[in-house]
């Protein structure tokens, strides 16, 4: 007889990043962290930023075990690197291999450095491979940027997509020409998101190729004081607002 295999719990992080942090308790449900606190087994993009995640869980409530004797496994480097949201066999293989606590009936926690892993996040390698597995996934609630950004925008959040990091130089002219046409087209706002010190230059694309009518908007420090700002392309242009180099969510549309 096989043995009972454990559950995969995605856990979200804060969104507070580099900032004075707050008490999880204000940012995160009080089930997400009782289970958080539950869990010995972990996978992340850093086992020190996981650790430094579980330490802040431990000031709300008592860890199952001491951080020390805490199992944490990091995802392969290209997978947070590049991202693992299309099947990859390299990256799929060592995803099974991470898993092998919930084998062996052990409950895993999945965590990125913010937000809901697998969403504009790495994880979904370890997730393909936990249903692959018959492993069960449960997801918990928590803050994602890309759903707080796009409600607290003004634009459709109705009919979106969610394009991810785009590609720089012409290409990228060529891909915001294309996105914006399909924005008004469909009345699809399109969500995009860059490397912090990269905002900048984003920002200055979408001003250069969008037509002054498309409505911009960009979000910013959403885990605390958060600066969110929408105008049409031509009132940025007029009133420019730097881009801060800290983690931002592009939007546009109609």
């Amino acid at each position: 007889m096989t043995s009972p295999r454990g559950t995969l719990w995605l856990v979200p992080t804060p969104l507070d990043f580099k900032q004075t942090p707050q008490p999880l308790a204000q940012v995160l449900p009080g089930a997400t962290l009782a289970q958080a606190a539950k869990l010995t087994h972990w996978i992340g993009e850093s086992a020190k930023s996981t650790r430094a995640f579980l330490q802040r869980v431990a000031a709300e409530q008592p860890l199952a075990a001491p951080l020390q004797a805490m199992t944490i496994a990091e995802l392969p480097r290209a997978a947070h690197k590049h991202g693992d949201h299309q099947p990859n066999a390299a990256l799929d293989e060592a995803a099974r291999a991470l898993l092998a606590p919930a084998l062996q009936g052990h409950d895993m926690g999945l965590a990125s450095e913010a937000g809901l892993p697998a969403v504009a996040d790495p994880g979904a390698s370890v997730v393909r491979a936990a249903h692959a597995l018959g492993v069960a996934v449960q997801p918990l609630p928590g803050a994602s940027s890309i759903t707080l950004a796009l409600a607290a925008s003004g634009l459709n959040g109705q009919h979106f997509a969610f394009v991810g990091y785009l590609p720089t130089g012409t290409a990228r002219a060529a891909q915001l020409r294309t996105l914006e046409q399909t924005a008004l087209r469909l009345g699809q706002t399109q969500v995009c998101i860059e490397t912090p010190y990269r905002n900048a230059a984003l920002l200055g694309d979408l001003l250069q190729h969008l037509q002054p009518s498309t409505r911009l908007a960009l979000a910013a420090n959403l885990g605390q004081q958060p600066q969110v700002r929408l105008a049409s392309v031509a009132q940025w242009r007029r009133h420019a607002w730097a881009a801060p180099e800290t983690p931002c969510v592009f939007m546009w549309g109609p």
